[in-house]
């Protein structure tokens, strides 16, 4: 069984903490109220700070990035925090964007931090047709030594047979899932991450024993809040998190 303990900052932003390591997923630590381009003329508005500043995070192992093109994963202040911590795990494209001490992995591949074996598992930001122009995305599997189960974190996806493939590959103990229904006006009924009714299929294969919801608040583009999150899964099934407070889940 893996032990993990989560602090939740804001949006995606977590600082998890398993088998002595310690790792920060998509920094943002931007004050609200400033509005930033999506692309195909889309933006979005910052709508809550972070629940902790980075000067209170401690010590880093690594930061891992889902993603680097969008703000609501990586802002302005999370860009400057990066080149203080030994190791950035982002995508391929990612890494080449960043430069200095990011390495990109594509799908499946593998990169040790102290003694946790990280995967790059698959991540879809959106429908097949988006992929060229939202760029692609990660999720990670967190496995310490020795441990049967993995922490996984879906990164900014939507429900699609790639993402299925957890299921196949890995034990799950706790799944911190992406959600909020990301729309935006420019693009209609079009979804760039799941709902909750998605995340509740998702779950019926992946059979976590912890389901964390994150990135589901903060940001004026999310279209579904923790109200409908929980009415979709079968109740007391869903860990809610206060930000800033954290959790030791087992």
């Amino acid at each position: 069984m893996t032990e993990v303990r989560i602090t939740h900052i804001g949006g995606p932003t977590t600082l998890l903490e398993l088998g002595g390591v310690r790792l920060l997923v998509d920094p943002t630590f931007d004050t609200p109220g400033r509005r930033y381009p999506f692309g195909w003329g889309t933006s979005s508005r910052k709508t809550a700070g972070p629940a902790v500043p980075p000067t209170e995070l401690g010590p880093l192992n690594a930061v891992l990035l889902t993603h680097d093109q969008h703000a609501d994963n990586l802002d302005d202040a999370g860009r400057a925090l990066l080149p203080t911590v030994p190791v950035v795990l982002t995508t391929v494209a990612g890494a080449r964007r960043l430069g200095g001490n990011a390495v990109g992995l594509a799908p499946f591949e593998t990169a040790n931090v102290g003694n946790l074996t990280v995967t790059a598992t698959p991540s879809r930001h959106g429908p097949a047709w988006a992929v060229p122009l939202v760029g692609p995305t990660t999720g990670f599997a967190l496995r310490s030594a020795d441990a049967a189960e993995v922490v996984w974190i879906s990164g900014d996806t939507v429900l699609y047979p790639g993402v299925l493939e957890v299921a196949e590959r890995f034990a799950v103990g706790t799944a911190i899932l992406h959600l909020g229904k990301v729309q935006f006006g420019l693009t209609g009924p079009t979804r760039f991450t799941m709902t909750g009714r998605d995340a509740a299929r998702l779950c019926q294969r992946i059979m976590p024993r912890r389901i964390v919801p994150v990135h589901y608040e903060g940001w004026s583009h999310f279209h579904e809040g923790r109200a409908e999150i929980t009415a979709a899964f079968p109740q007391e099934r869903l860990t809610w998190l206060t930000p800033g407070v954290p959790a030791l889940l087992t």
